[in-house]
């Protein structure tokens, strides 16, 4: 196999993001923070769930499941052996709500009163777990922790997996929910959380010259991906094909962006898909709208691609999903190809001219996308990228 179908659809993540909402934690600790600004997910996905069962699921893995069911509903119901299914969902923190949560129940009530489910519910293997239980999937279950890289990284095993000859049918993608006071802080104490207080709407600028810091986010983005025979056994609805992924560590810096990291990364996906930089039409690309970041990702873009690419940055409308980002991103990237169809980043008010990319503004552009990039960029020096093309 040398490339995958990807059906599946985006979940119910924020295109506009509820803002100035804080997440679970204590109301005193989210007034005191310089940060009070966090993407959330419009419906509450408990409410898409049965009543115990979401009782008993971290609010990551509840996220995940939501998606799961939306995805595999849009691609039919495949028609698969147990055997020959997987499930990869990546995430960076797991159950992060979880963990805090059950601690402040430890230290404020005793262990008596500590849920039983807590371990279940707080490990970072419980998404993809959860959804191979709900799937019947015995082909692996797996967890990349690759911090804001875990969705693309996914991806990419997913794409080994059915290039390996073994599993027909992978459900993967990424998931996260860490809306929370700490995370905010450790956000902010680092000066990498926009502080626009004032304005969350226009929070996230990533490449605009205004650019003050990401938007933490929460949501989930599941995609199911085929052998190509088997798809087409099946008569398949084929969104775009995977046709390649590069993953490498830059060994750099736990935290700053590498540019030849990035860069091995984008073309190690353009030597697996058989491609050209000439022959990407569209990046989608990590850009967290920090400073020191989406600059050294423009570098990337610019020497691994080049300069002829429109450029897109969904974060400006859902924030930072960490380990859910590759995913969302790659989605993003899949209907572009699938309707031909850019979405615009918005916030780009003042483009940044050391850019020195086409991002698209304004309003969607229609062109055709006969093949597109999608980057995933994390913490400790982890790079993803992701080839689709045309199916």
């Amino acid at each position: 196999m040398d490339s995958a179908p990807v059906g599946g659809k985006p979940p119910g993540s924020d295109r506009g993001p509820r803002l100035n909402r804080a997440g679970s934690g204590t109301a005193q600790a989210a007034a005191s923070l310089p940060v009070r600004i966090a993407g959330r997910v419009r419906l509450e996905p408990a409410e898409m769930l049965d009543r115990v069962q979401a009782r008993r699921l971290d609010r990551c893995e509840q996220l995940a499941l939501v998606a799961a069911r939306e995805a595999w509903a849009d691609a039919g119901q495949p028609e698969v052996e147990p055997e020959r299914l997987a499930v990869v969902i990546g995430t960076g923190t797991g159950g992060a709500l979880t963990l805090l949560g059950q601690d402040d129940v430890l230290e404020a009530s005793g262990v008596r009163n500590v849920s039983p489910h807590t371990v279940p519910m707080l490990m970072a293997n419980g998404p993809a777990a959860w959804v191979s239980i709900e799937l019947g999937a015995r082909g692996g279950a797996h967890t990349p922790v690759s911090a804001c890289a875990s969705g693309g990284e996914a991806l990419s095993l997913a794409l080994d997996l059915i290039r390996l000859g073994r599993a027909d049918v992978v459900v993967a993608g990424g998931t996260e929910a860490c809306v929370h006071p700490l995370p905010l802080a450790g956000f902010a104490q680092a000066k990498a959380h926009s502080t626009r207080n004032d304005d969350p709407a226009a929070a996230s600028r990533p490449f605009d010259t205004g650019r003050d810091g990401l938007v933490i986010g929460e949501g989930a983005g599941l995609v199911v991906l085929e052998r190509a025979e088997f798809a087409a056994a099946r008569g398949a609805r084929v969104y775009a094909r995977l046709a390649g992924a590069g993953v490498t560590s830059d060994a750099h810096h736990i935290t700053a962006a590498h540019a030849p990291g990035q860069v091995r990364a984008i073309r190690t996906a353009l030597a697996s898909a058989g491609l050209a930089p000439a022959d990407v039409a569209l990046v989608h690309a990590h850009a967290t709208s920090t400073q020191a970041g989406d600059l050294v990702e423009a570098r990337s873009i610019a020497e691994a691609v080049g300069t002829h690419a429109a450029v897109t940055a969904t974060k400006s409308m859902t924030g930072h999903l960490f380990g859910a980002a590759g995913a969302v991103g790659a989605i993003a990237a899949v209907r572009a190809v699938y309707e031909g169809v850019v979405p615009a980043t918005r916030n780009l008010a003042s483009p940044d001219p050391e850019v020195g990319l086409d991002v698209v503004a304004g309003g969607p552009r229609r062109m055709r996308v006969p093949a597109a990039l999608a980057n995933a960029f994390g913490f400790g020096g982890h790079n993803a990228a992701l080839l689709f093309t045309s199916a």
